[in-house]
């Protein structure tokens, strides 16, 4: 690029930095991803900001992805890009912004992780024999039985709660968004059995339902450690965090029902398509049947 051009790259880094307060990280990785932008115009032999087209955009985007960069990685450099160009745009030193209607490559989406029924009953049938651990089999039978999200767990209090009914109420969902769900019986039995223990640790006007042995709420991190360190007590070597069993509750669900949208407001999802995962989760499972199990899913050796 021409000395101006790298002058006009610096003044807005500049502008970052000292107009807009922005922190350290933040501006390296703006100039990191316009310099990438500038070596592009170096092997095309473009000298200023200004000449960019759209076309140059999408080329030094796409040849990114090529190398192996990411979605959310390619989302950020355009993020940069545009903000580059709308500082040149407001300075009279481009005519347009050429990032403005590029999008990124689409990441592929993960299938969640989830555990199978003979998984979920070695974890859930391990057994409690200590007041922590009378609280820790609540706090993951209703995990399983609820399909709650972790910070829903941690945030339920008492009243919440209406084991009669073997019910209760998220009131702080994603989206702020409150929602009932059943609870199973084993779930009762095991909340049942843990508030016994409760009303031995903590002050009668605490509205929370799991708290620690000295009072307060239990918090989403002690929630996840206790997990882990449930799954090293009980011998299950696999990594399990919380919402696997939120994963699990979903997939396990879908595949019995086949009902999506059901599985939908059990969840508390807005958007449907959110929810469609599990269906792939379900497909994956019955092609995995399937080739173990049909005479002709299987290449034979060559």
């Amino acid at each position: 690029m021409s000395p101006v051009a790298e002058e006009m790259l610096a003044n807005f880094l500049n502008q970052l930095k000292y107009e807009k307060r922005a922190s350290i990280h933040t501006v390296k990785s703006y100039q990191r991803d316009i310099e990438r932008l500038s070596g592009y115009c170096k092997e095309k032999l473009i000298l200023n900001w200004a000449e960019i087209k759209q076309a140059d955009v999408r080329a030094h985007i796409a040849g990114r992805h090529r190398k192996g960069m990411g979605s959310k990685s390619l989302q950020r450099e355009l993020s940069a890009i545009r903000s580059f160009y709308t500082f040149l745009l407001k300075n009279g030193l481009a005519e347009s912004n050429p990032a403005q209607h590029i999008k990124a490559p689409k990441q592929a989406r993960t299938l969640p992780k989830t555990l199978d029924v003979d998984q979920i009953n070695g974890l859930l049938d391990a057994g409690a024999s200590s007041p922590l651990e009378i609280r820790d089999l609540a706090m993951f039978e209703l995990f399983y039985s609820s399909g709650l999200r972790l910070s829903e767990l941690s945030s339920l209090d008492l009243v919440d709660l209406d084991l009669s009914d073997r019910s209760l109420l998220v009131r702080s969902g994603k989206g702020g968004k409150s929602r009932i769900l059943p609870i199973g019986g084993k779930a009762v039995t095991a909340i049942n059995n843990w508030l016994q223990e409760r009303a031995k640790m903590t002050a009668i006007d605490n509205v929370a339902l799991f708290v620690t042995t000295k009072g307060p709420r239990l918090g989403q991190r002690s929630i996840e450690l206790r997990l882990s360190q449930w799954c090293k007590k009980k011998g299950i070597d696999q990594h399990i965090h919380p919402h696997m069993l939120r994963h699990s509750f979903a997939s396990h669900l879908l595949e019995s029902s086949q009902d999506l949208r059901a599985v939908q407001e059990l969840l508390g999802h807005s958007n449907i398509s959110t929810t469609q995962i599990y269906t792939h989760l379900d497909f994956q499972h019955l092609a995995e049947i399937y080739d173990k199990a049909h005479p002709r899913a299987r290449k034979k050796p060559e």
